[in-house]
């Protein structure tokens, strides 16, 4: 009986010491990160390939570069962001293209018509070489994924509009709308469609949902009465475009005056 009392009492000893060394041993480590240490691995073109990786790429890319290579159509001169003060090559021809494009489907959606299209000058990403146009150039022209939109503005935005564009002094692609900058720095003479600006009106002006969200300081677009978007991304305008023409006009016309 004393041994079994005896045997007892070291097994429960035995119990409550592999209790203890369970708890323990199960207990969370804390860790603390004292370090972090790194460098620079530059990358070049002598770096080794994969062949396993290049060959499971190779067709793809082949595929890519063929879409992007392929030709849509053909531009007889160089146009470029830099042509001028208030208005450029490139500029004029996005705006109208913008116009043009986004018409056939805000026509369609919503019976009315774009009146005017303002973008900006930062936007515009690469030149239109002369030679043969490819989709390529559109991304390199467009590598942005905005879409556009169509803004309803009243005559006070319009006007708004107008100094926006004198103050920024850039030239910012413009279409619909012609204007003489007056001796103190505000705009008359403002047209649209032909026709004198009417501030009673309310005006259909396209552009990218960045700058309708004030971007670029465009905070005129934020008091407009109604917004439309097309879900057409303006690369997607310009690739549609010229697949349409043969042959790319230039815009040769003065949108913006000095006295």
């Amino acid at each position: 009986m004393v041994k079994l009392k005896k045997y007892n009492g070291v097994l429960k000893l035995f119990v409550i010491f592999l209790t203890l060394f369970f708890i323990f041993s199960c207990s969370q480590k804390n860790y603390n990160l004292t370090k972090i240490e790194g460098k620079l691995l530059p990358i070049t073109e002598k770096g080794t390939e994969t062949p396993a990786i290049e060959n499971f790429i190779k067709p793809y890319r082949d595929h890519i570069n063929k879409d992007l290579d392929n030709i849509l159509a053909y531009c007889p001169e160089t146009l470029d962001k830099s042509t001028g003060k208030w208005q450029t090559s490139i500029g004029n021809l996005m705006a109208d293209v913008c116009v043009k494009r986004g018409n056939l489907v805000f026509e369609a959606r919503e019976k009315k018509t774009i009146d005017l299209c303002l973008l900006n000058h930062g936007g515009i990403r690469a030149i239109l070489p002369k030679g043969n146009v490819t989709t390529r150039t559109a991304f390199e022209i467009m590598p942005f994924e905005n879409s556009m939109v169509v803004m309803a503005l009243k005559g006070d935005q319009i006007l708004e509009l107008t100094s926006y564009i004198i103050k920024a002094q850039k030239a910012q692609p413009l279409s619909g709308m012609t204007f003489t900058i007056a001796k103190d720095k505000t705009a008359k003479n403002i047209m649209i469609q032909g026709k004198p600006l009417d501030l009673n009106k309310i005006y259909y002006v396209a552009t990218n949902d960045y700058l309708a969200n004030g971007g670029d300081s465009m905070s005129f677009f934020a008091k407009s009465v109604q917004k439309y978007d097309l879900n057409y991304k303006l690369r997607d305008v310009l690739i549609d475009y010229f697949k349409e023409v043969d042959t790319i006009p230039v815009a040769k016309d003065i949108r913006i005056t000095e006295e």
